[in-house]
């Protein structure tokens, strides 16, 4: 009839190495991460739009891991991406499968290469195979190298909401191979700054001033200023990961959602065809001029932002913004409940209270951030403020 209370402490290793055309045969980056004196099994997760886009780089793993000993090749799978395999009833258990097929165990590795949302997905099925087998992160977009790649979540929609499966699990590794970035489209290349200006916002000053001032580089998306951008942004965000003291998100504060209880909802009215970086991006400019409009954020930071992001050719405002329920109410304010239920506990959403300064707030005067609202609505159409 007696209680016991235990700790038990665990400690994680975040690796994460940036590197450009990791398979080619003379890169020993990721040699260097797997090494080890017994043999280990490898299946690799393929993105079919990367596949496509790369028709060599199949051949390419087969040959670099037929060269090392120590790792024996199983499979390359093909799979869709995009945002629908999020919403797939069986993809997870097309990653389940060739795992179990192929008897991949505990100390076997799974490769997954691919943008976010594939990584969300096979990431899901790796963390549930076996509770856990190993995962190396190969992210091929801006967006996912900047922030959801190197982070320790994984995650499937359901019930018309965002993530609403989905599990916690560190990867064994993540490999951020630059060679990918250039794949995309210019404005998806773009988009996924702004998760970069957003961790800026929320923790790094001296990051958003060069990001300000190498606005320009990175609008024609040069080689050294997007590597560089994508790289401090992935840091600051593993480093919060790490340093934060809640990596699983067991609290109810998200300083890395600032800006994204509009932006999942916003996602969810348009049946996802609004990206999830297009839409961090009203979400964080919305949010930055309503710290303003409270009085906690200087007028001329907040139209600072919004700048850098208009620069960036990103959007500050969208239309399912205007959708309205039969009351008059606007739609995109449910999200701030279903954020609440995501997080547990206390409503709780950061704003800001300078530049690379934010503070947690636990409610929002829907007045006032309807004002923003229009405001922005305005500034998309006729340019910003000066």
């Amino acid at each position: 009839m007696g209680l016991h209370d235990f700790d038990i402490p665990v400690t994680f290793r975040h690796r994460i190495r940036f590197t450009k055309d990791a398979f080619a045969e003379g890169n020993g980056t990721l040699a260097d991460l797997l090494e080890d004196e017994r043999e280990r099994k490898v299946i690799v997760f393929l993105e079919n739009s990367i596949d496509q886009l790369f028709p060599a780089l199949q051949q390419q793993i087969r040959t670099y891991l037929k060269n090392r000993t120590n790792l024996r090749l199983t499979e390359i799978v093909t799979m869709a991406g995009g945002e629908d395999c999020k919403i797939s009833k069986t993809q997870i258990m097309d990653g389940i499968i060739p795992i179990e097929r192929h008897g991949i165990d505990r100390h076997s590795y799974v490769f997954c290469i691919g943008g976010g949302a594939f990584l969300d997905v096979i990431g899901l099925s790796a963390a549930t195979a076996h509770r856990g087998v190993r995962l190396v992160r190969f992210p091929t977009t801006t967006l996912a190298q900047d922030d959801s790649g190197v982070g320790v979540k994984n995650g499937i929609n359901a019930f018309g909401k965002k993530n609403f499966i989905g599990a916690f699990a560190v990867p064994y590794a993540v490999v951020n191979d630059f060679q990918f970035l250039y794949t995309q489209s210019d404005h998806n290349n773009r988009s996924g700054l702004s998760e970069a200006v957003k961790v800026a916002l929320v923790k790094d000053g001296v990051f958003f001033d060069w990001l300000e001032e190498n606005v320009e580089a990175l609008h024609a998306l040069k080689p050294a200023a997007l590597e560089e951008a994508v790289e401090r942004s992935a840091i600051l965000h593993a480093r919060h990961i790490a340093l934060g003291g809640d990596p699983f998100e067991t609290g109810s504060s998200r300083p890395l959602d600032f800006g994204h209880w509009t932006a999942h909802k916003m996602e969810q009215l348009t049946d996802f065809e609004l990206s999830h970086a297009d839409a961090v991006s009203v979400g964080v400019a919305l949010d930055t001029l309503y710290s303003a409009r409270c009085g906690w954020l200087a007028e001329e930071d907040a139209w600072r932002a919004v700048g850098l992001l208009r620069g960036l050719q990103l959007p500050v405002w969208h239309e399912s913004l205007d959708l309205r329920d039969g009351e008059g109410r606007r739609l995109v304010y449910r999200g701030l409940e279903e954020f609440r239920e995501h997080l547990g506990g206390e409503l709780t959403v950061l704003m800001l209270e300078g530049v690379g300064q934010g503070v947690d707030r636990h409610s929002v005067d829907e007045a006032l951030h309807e004002a923003c609202i229009e405001e922005l609505k305005t500034a998309s159409q006729e340019g910003i403020p000066t």
